[in-house]
């Protein structure tokens, strides 16, 4: 028997978890985000495919989101439910036979398995998350995670039919003519930078040079989207259990904070909570990152490494204090965000 990757992708989660909740809303544009008010500062965490129609997307403020679907309904976010229904949908997977399963986040999970029929094994896991959670779930076949995560996006709704496999036979036909930022771990960022070097298709990116994008974007990086390009990844699921490398809060204002006195007092306010959640964990931070919107949307970030990995609310609100001053920009602030990164050993 073959070795088999698949990921398993719950469709819409939480607008799913959230029509489970309120059956009336199935059918219907329903946007999950913030404290539900599109009036309020806030992103859409995820909408329903019947929203999406209407161009709504995750991370889209919810005002623009109103706009362009006047008749959604829009719902607050319940993160300890969502955690509830996750740990459910995961312990489905863990209760079939034979397979190994590497939580990614709340709505995914990578599942190792030998089978000679690796579409039947997909779709008998499709039925028992169904079955158990009454959730939809689309899953991507792939000889590694990396091409077993792109294969969910052929799978998924509305045009996925659920279960889809992308190998190394079939790679080139499917993606060497996509855009770049169709893989995995390239963002907008760098697909800008292959593009000024004349990189704008996967198949271009895989028959790059690896020695000259290591010597022009960083000896690890270079080679390693090469390697995206080509199909390139791990190849085995791994049962280590899922860790959050960071903790982090966040809060938009309604009113832009024009007194930077205000603003320095929010992110220390930020970084003690921060703080006190981590040390509730027993997970010291080793370095601390605050993120700035000024008015009216551009966003950046800063960070620092800890003298000494912490928990102490004063001493870690004092670093994210340093950080902040790191912003030569006194502009009108609207959101403000503080990031706790744990040490790789405790990964």
């Amino acid at each position: 028997m073959a070795y088999w990757v698949l990921h398993v992708d719950l469709d819409q989660f939480l607008a799913a978890v959230e029509v489970l909740r309120r059956p009336e809303l199935a059918g219907k544009p329903v946007v999950v985000g913030g404290k539900g008010d599109p009036t309020q500062r806030a992103v859409v965490a995820t909408a329903s495919y019947e929203a999406r129609r209407f161009g709504v997307r995750s991370g889209m403020p919810m005002r623009t989101a109103a706009k362009r679907c006047p008749d959604a309904i829009f719902l607050p976010a319940d993160n300890a439910h969502y955690e509830e229904v996750s740990a459910d949908v995961m312990a489905t997977l863990r209760d079939r036979p034979g397979v190994v399963v590497e939580v990614m986040g709340w709505d995914e999970a990578f599942v190792g398995a030998e089978t000679d029929d690796p579409e039947a094994l997909a779709e008998q896991i499709r039925r028992d998350v169904l079955e158990r959670t009454r959730l939809h779930c689309s899953i991507g076949i792939g000889d590694n995670m990396l091409r077993a995560k792109l294969a969910t996006g052929f799978a998924k709704p509305p045009a996925g039919a659920g279960v889809y496999r992308l190998t190394v036979r079939n790679w080139a036909e499917v993606m060497f003519d996509r855009p770049t930022e169709a893989l995995w771990g390239i963002g907008a960022k760098t697909a800008r930078k292959l593009a000024e070097r004349g990189i704008t298709t996967v198949g271009e990116l895989a028959a790059a040079d690896p020695e000259r994008l290591a010597a022009e974007l960083g000896p690890a990086l270079g080679p390693w989207y090469v390697q995206l390009g080509r199909g390139i990844g791990r190849a085995v699921v791994e049962a280590t259990p899922w860790v959050p490398r960071s903790r982090s809060h966040e809060t938009t204002f309604q009113e832009n904070i024009t007194d930077w006195d205000e603003v320095r007092s929010e992110v220390a306010a930020l970084a003690r909570r921060v703080a006190t959640e981590i040390g509730k964990a027993g997970r010291p931070a080793a370095r601390v990152a605050v993120k700035v919107r000024f008015a009216p949307f551009s966003t950046y970030t800063r960070s620092a490494t800890l003298d000494a990995p912490t928990t102490d609310p004063d001493a870690f609100a004092a670093s994210a204090l340093e950080v902040l001053e790191r912003f030569g920009s006194r502009r009108p602030v609207r959101l403000l965000g503080v990031r706790a990164e744990f040490p790789p050993a405790a990964n």
